[in-house]
């Protein structure tokens, strides 16, 4: 896959969108923002193993999703990459699903280490597996992905003090600065400032990515981040994006956020999206 990876972002985002308008449910918007960190991560960087899935991960990089909403495009990846059949991606929020709209995790899908529905929590989890790894001798590392508009949960910041103070320096955490949420801009909801600055004092090295709709920029700014660990901090990667990016109507705007499209608006958007790797089964 990784010699046609450029190819893999097109098709995602056709699952995306054919997820959500089937069940007229779901977040296309941050999951479309945020698909080239997705490909980059489970095509390219991530050190994993789809099959068997072993949920403990030994000698396995771990990802862990905090911002669970955005849960289309971490299954479109997840499937695409091994861990399950792409024909289940059209069982997305329907009933006995294992692709819930949130990530649980007793339904045993593939993949998904902790449920998260509920903002905020997944920094503390993946502290605590980078921990884990730690003392099991385990040399691998731990990723997570982030919303901004998530950091306004406080516990995001005990976690980052934590981090920060106890040198984990195995876990590289993303922060998806698309600059929207649900209610509006996050500049208007509640202004977050500096983000990176703010990790910094917390005892976090940083780093930027400008351009996070930039698959080969990922890429670069991931192996980037590993080669900083161990070094006695955890490494925050701060990405801007564009929410529902990679369709021109749905861009930029946070009105994406969670709303399907209709079936014109489907058409629409397909239109701008090349069948790259094959369309799952309706």
């Amino acid at each position: 896959m990784a010699a046609h990876i450029q190819d893999i972002p097109s098709q995602v985002r056709r699952d995306i969108l054919r997820m959500v308008h089937a069940v007229q449910s779901g977040h296309p918007g941050g999951s479309m923002g945020c698909t080239e960190f997705f490909v980059a991560l489970y095509f390219d960087v991530l050190r994993h193993n789809p099959r068997p899935f072993n949920m403990d991960g030994p000698g396995e990089d771990l990802f862990f999703l905090s911002n669970g909403h955005i849960s289309p495009v971490f299954y479109s990846v997840l499937a695409r990459s091994g861990y399950f059949s792409i024909d289940e991606l059209k069982t997305f929020r329907k009933l006995n699903s294992r692709l819930q709209g949130h990530p649980t995790t007793h339904e045993g899908l593939p993949g998904v280490r902790i449920a998260s529905g509920s903002l905020g929590q997944g920094l503390s989890v993946a502290v605590g597996a980078a921990q884990a790894k730690k003392l099991v001798g385990d040399d691998r590392l731990i990723f997570t992905l982030h919303g901004d508009g998530e950091l306004q949960e406080g516990q995001i910041w005990e976690a980052a003090l934590y981090a920060g103070a106890k040198k984990v320096d195995n876990l590289i955490s993303t922060i998806d600065a698309n600059g929207q949420q649900i209610d509006g801009s996050t500049d208007d909801v509640m202004p977050m400032g500096d983000i990176g600055a703010k990790f910094a004092a917390f005892g976090w090295d940083v780093m930027h990515i400008e351009n996070g709709n930039d698959l080969e920029a990922i890429r670069h700014g991931l192996r980037t981040a590993i080669s900083k660990t161990g070094h006695g901090k955890p490494i925050c990667i701060v990405m801007r994006t564009a929410m529902g990016y990679g369709v021109d109507f749905m861009a930029g705007t946070h009105k994406w956020h969670g709303i399907a499209p209709s079936d014109d608006q489907l058409t629409a958007a397909l239109a701008q999206l090349p069948e790259t790797l094959g369309d799952y089964p309706a």
